[in-house]
């Protein structure tokens, strides 16, 4: 049995196969896409997307999306959100939170 929506990570691979420095890892359960080492997106294994994204934006997206802040040991995790699948169903919907997070991906320091 696979963790993630494997579907939903091909449509995510669809999205940022031009990236360069692009690599995938099994990170939180699902399937992560990194960009110079740093996770943009993944297909969580909770269901739905994890997206990073900028903490200075993360409570405006809270405040005017679907999403929610990403949990961890009970701790919410500022500029990581989750999306649910539901909220991700069209290439429009999904391309908004893949670019946030492959841009923000983008502005930090490439990692060794």
């Amino acid at each position: 049995m696979v963790a993630y929506d494997e579907d939903l990570a091909d449509r995510i691979r669809d999205l940022i196969t031009g990236e360069s420095d692009l690599t995938e890892r099994k990170m939180f359960g699902g399937l992560a896409f990194l960009i110079g080492g740093n996770m943009a997106v993944a297909a969580s294994g909770q269901g739905g997307l994890l997206v990073r994204v900028d903490p200075a934006g993360s409570d405006e997206l809270v405040a005017t999306t679907s999403a929610r802040p990403m949990e961890m040991r009970g701790r919410s995790m500022r500029g990581w959100l989750r999306v649910a699948s539901e909220d991700v169903r069209t290439k429009t919907q999904l391309a908004k939170w893949v670019t946030l997070g492959t841009t923000y991906a983008r502005s930090l320091p490439q990692k060794g």
